[in-house]
């Protein structure tokens, strides 16, 4: 599994998800005041899409850096949770300068790819994995910032839901594999909709409520459905 052909051949489906996602963005940002430059910027150096579409609305408004900063580390604090994941993920020749690097690379789809394959990953799977991914985010910017306003808004509006689709195109094998992992993602959802729902649970933002239905269904999963040694699961 350090095969830079493979990482690309898998990268390339949260390329194009992503192209269609970051069309939206750019279409967001020029239509509040950005150049088409500095919305291609962002992307290229953040590669977030809740954070991109957080710190556009901070801009906005004209809020303090203090208040993005927060912003962004609230939204952006789950990526802290999936590379502690990922470590374990890793072989040996993934040294820490290049964990460093390849953690600016670290998104939701990535990471769900990268820690789905069966043998441990090497640098050189990841750097495949993360360049369609980061090209069709970059691209997807330069395009909507300038054919956004040409588009239809049905049209530009529907690509926004790609992103979600495709995740869920992620997540859907790997619960057809095993019961226990449809288990645990089940709970997650159960926990995600009670912070929607129950009025208390509302007031909690939404990169926290992310953290804690992540940590509150691992650890069900950890407790209840442990893996052994050997790799065989405890049920």
């Amino acid at each position: 599994m350090n095969s830079f052909r493979k990482g690309f051949t898998d990268g390339i489906p949260i390329g194009l998800g992503y192209l269609s996602v970051s069309f939206t963005f750019g279409i967001m940002a020029v239509s509040n005041g950005l150049s088409i430059w500095q919305a291609v910027l962002i992307s290229m150096t953040n590669l977030t899409s809740a954070g991109q579409f957080a710190g556009m609305t901070v801009m906005v408004s004209a809020g303090s850096l203090i208040e993005m900063a927060l912003t962004q580390l609230v939204i952006n604090s789950r990526y802290s949770l999936m590379s502690l994941s990922l470590t374990q993920k890793v072989n040996e020749s993934f040294s820490i300068p290049r964990r460093l690097l390849f953690g600016a690379f670290h998104t939701d789809e990535i990471y769900a790819v990268a820690v789905g394959q069966k043998e441990k990953i090497g640098p050189k799977y990841f750097l495949g994995l993360i360049i369609a991914p980061y090209i069709g985010w970059t691209l997807g910017t330069l395009l909507g910032g300038v054919l956004g306003e040409v588009l239809p808004e049905m049209i530009s509006g529907a690509l926004s839901v790609a992103l979600y689709g495709m995740f869920i195109a992620i997540v859907i094998p790997e619960m057809k594999k095993s019961i226990r992992v449809t288990e645990i993602v089940l709970l997650a959802v159960a926990l995600k909709l009670l912070f929607v729902y129950v009025p208390v649970l509302q007031k909690v933002s939404e990169g926290f409520a992310i953290i804690l239905c992540a940590i509150g269904a691992s650890l069900f999963g950890a407790l209840v459905f442990p893996i052994k040694e050997d790799g065989q699961d405890g049920r």
